[in-house]
């Protein structure tokens, strides 16, 4: 009998975007992983040439690793280079933390407690 315990099954990550005249938002719900973080790049810089103002809710983002900041990062640079402004809001303190851990909360002017506007 094994004592290994038993495979844990990937976190999804769901993305449900609401489309105003001024911007697009993206409400990020569940974990953005390694296993998620290439579909959640190429779902949110689909969006970019759509809009000038891009918003990633990270209300119900209950876990974020190393490849899911590298998803933002990557995302942050192509909405800068097609001239669209990215914003996160409503960071949980486990996002803040790794931001900060990175010195990518010093990149990413902070707005207010919950809001992050990337310059």
């Amino acid at each position: 009998m094994s004592t290994l315990p038993a495979p844990s099954t990937p976190q999804v990550l769901r993305l449900e975007t609401v489309t105003t005249d001024e911007a697009i938002m993206v409400k990020c719900i569940g974990h953005l992983t390694f296993d998620v973080s290439a579909d959640f790049k190429h779902d949110i810089k689909a969006l970019i040439p759509q809009t000038r103002n891009l918003i990633l809710d990270l209300t119900d983002l209950a876990y974020m690793d190393s490849s899911g900041l590298g998803a933002i990062v990557s995302v942050y640079v192509t909405s800068k280079r097609s001239n669209c402004s990215l914003s996160m809001i409503n960071l949980n303190k486990r996002v803040k933390e790794l931001l900060g851990i990175t010195h990518l909360l010093s990149v990413f002017a902070a707005c207010s407690e919950y809001n992050i506007k990337m310059p």
